[in-house]
Parts: structure tokens; C-alpha cells; sequence
């Protein structure tokens, strides 16, 4: 069982998530479940089968969280140095130097990464490329849209 890193936030999310899913969506579930099972004929009833497999969801979804936070190994960036290198759990700030667009990512785990909110998962392209680079720093990286050229404005641990 391999130790997965992940974000002190990103572990806060989950376990908000898991509470939801145990205490306010299984319930409802249970219930959706007794209504349609009092409407007679379980064969050709589709509430009773949609409910089953919205169970069957919630309930696969609890154990991936469950072995999430059994396998997590919690960076906290906030307790460490900022010396201004790129490591998981980092804010980094970019500048595309062949657009001139400025971006920030954070780099996290995989449970955690999601693009519209600018984290991105460690093992990422990007995140490969980023990883061990300082402030200041100019890095190509090869992505699946071809090689982008950045400079690390600034590296923050937050």
C-alpha cells in the first residue's frame, strides 16, 4: 500500500466529503430506496433501480475516500522553509514566456488536482517539469500541447 501525498487541504476536503456522503446523501439513498420498494413490483421499477445504483455510487465512493486518507501522507508546506525551490504542496507563479500570460498553479495530489481551480496533480508534465526548480528559474516543459517556455516568478509555500 503505497503512501499517496496530499495537501493538508486536500485531505480537509475529503473528509468533509466523506461526512456528506455518510451522514447526508446515504440516508437519503436508504430512503429513495423504501419509497420505490413500497410501490410494489422491484422488476420493472425503475426508481427501485436507479436508487440501487446511486447506492451502489455512494457507497464505492466512501471506500475510495476511505483508502485515500488510509494511504495519505499529509504535507503540510506551511511548517517548511520557503527557500524558494519547487516542491509538492507549493504555489508557484509562471509567466509563459511565448504568450506573456501569467498563471499560478498549485501542485498536488492526484485525489486533489483539478485544472479549473489551478491544482495541478504532482506527476503531471508540468508539475514534472516544475518540481525541483528555484525562483527565478527558466524552465521548458514538454506538454501534450507542446513545449512551453516559463519563468518561476515566485515560489510560495501557503
Amino acid at each position: 500500500m503505497d503512501k499517496e501525498p496530499i495537501t493538508l487541504n486536500g485531505l480537509k476536503k475529503l473528509k468533509e466529503e466523506l461526512i456528506f456522503l455518510k451522514e447526508k446523501k446515504r440516508p437519503k439513498i436508504v430512503s429513495a430506496i423504501a419509497e420505490a420498494r413500497s410501490h410494489g413490483d422491484l422488476k420493472e421499477n425503475a426508481e427501485y433501480h436507479a436508487a440501487k445504483e446511486e447506492q451502489s455510487h455512494n457507497e464505492g465512493r466512501i471506500t475510495q475516500i476511505n483508502d485515500i486518507i488510509a494511504r495519505a501522507n499529509v504535507i503540510d508546506v506551511t511548517r517548511l522553509n520557503n527557500d524558494g525551490k519547487i516542491i509538492f504542496g507549493c504555489t508557484v507563479f509562471l509567466e509563459n514566456l511565448d504568450t506573456g500570460e501569467k498563471i499560478n498553479y498549485k501542485i498536488v495530489g492526484k485525489d486533489e488536482a483539478d485544472l479549473k481551480e489551478k491544482l495541478i496533480y504532482f506527476q503531471s508534465p508540468i508539475s514534472k517539469g516544475l518540481i525541483g526548480k528555484n525562483k527565478g528559474d527558466y524552465v521548458e516543459i514538454n506538454t501534450p500541447a507542446g513545449k512551453k517556455n516559463f519563468e518561476v516568478k515566485d515560489v510560495k509555500y501557503i
